[in-house]
Parts: C-alpha cells; structure tokens; sequence
C-alpha cells in the first residue's frame, strides 16, 4: 500500500521499524509495541491481561533484536530517509489495536517532520481515535462500528516479508535533489 501511496504522489518511500509486543500466550495480540530506538508504547489495557515488568522486558528486548536484524538487511539498500521538515505519511495496512502505527507515528514524529499524516485501510473507531491524537491528519478509508479483524477486509492479507521488502527499496530509491 505504501508504495502505491508513494508512486501515485511521486513521492519518496521508506520504512519505520516497529515491531508489537505480543500478549503472554497470545503473539498475535498487540499488548503494545517497541520502535528501533527502544521507545516503548503500552496499550491502555495491559495491566488487566496480567502482564509483568519482567515479560515487558524479554518481550521487548526479543522484538528489538528482530528490528535490528530487519535493520541490517535494509540499510545496505540505502540509507533510512530523514522526515525532518517534510511531509511524512505513515502507512499501515490495516489497523486493529493501533499499538504498531502509534510506534510509527511517536517515532516519525521525534524527528520533527513538518506534517504527519496516517493512512490506513481500515481500523476500528477507537484506534482512530487513538491515532488522530499521534497524526496531524488520518486517514482510513474504512472505519466499521463491528470490527473483528483486519484479514476479515481483505481477500488477502498475506504478511510482506523481508524479501518484498528489500525488493521495493531497491525499486524505490530516493529522488534526486532538484537542480537550483
């Protein structure tokens, strides 16, 4: 999706590494996430799932070493692209608990860019919500009342693997400064 946001507005694209941290017992639910500075985001409800300081940590440190591998296969395509002063929007496929863009969005945003825009397929009411008070602007072109899962909108919603990945950096390089 990103890259069709990028070459439809003859943009530049990049990645922002984040990763979620997921439930004791339960991968798959985002308790929270980390981005590849080790900032952390926790869901609101955490505490109530019985989750530790303890696990928060292991947790944690598991999914920054799998951003720093995802970090060394990518940079050696190019060097990750600075958002400071630019328009910079984040682009998640779909979103369900909003734990992985809001880490994308505190991570842009620490390095200053001049708007932050999130834009998402689909997401339940209150990660809107949630993501509206990260982005200067949202948005998602589907918002159910009933939301089950992102797959459930999508005929298929297929993980992008690191391979996809590093394929459209390479294809995706970015754009030569304008000639003064």
């Amino acid at each position: 999706m990103a890259k069709i946001i990028a070459e439809a507005l003859d943009g530049e694209l990049d990645v922002v590494l984040v990763h979620k941290l997921g439930a004791p017992g339960q991968p798959e639910l985002a308790i929270g996430s980390v981005d590849e500075a080790g900032r952390l985001y926790l869901s609101d409800d955490v505490r109530g799932l019985g989750v530790t300081e303890a696990y928060i940590a292991r947790e944690k440190a598991a999914q920054l070493e799998t951003l720093r591998k995802r970090r060394a296969m990518y940079t050696p395509i190019r060097a990750p692209i600075d958002p400071t002063g630019r328009i910079v929007i984040v682009v998640d496929n779909g979103v369900a608990t909003s734990a992985s863009i809001v880490a994308a969005l505190r991570a842009v945003r620490a390095k200053q860019p001049a708007k932050l825009i999130a834009a998402a397929a689909v997401a339940p009411p209150g990660a809107v919500r949630q993501i509206a008070a990260e982005a200067d602007e949202v948005v998602c072109l589907e918002v159910p009342d009933h939301f089950y899962a992102v797959g459930e909108f999508f005929e298929d919603f297929s993980q992008v693997s690191d391979a996809e990945v590093v394929t459209i950096l390479r294809q995706s390089g970015p754009k030569p400064a304008p000639q003064a």
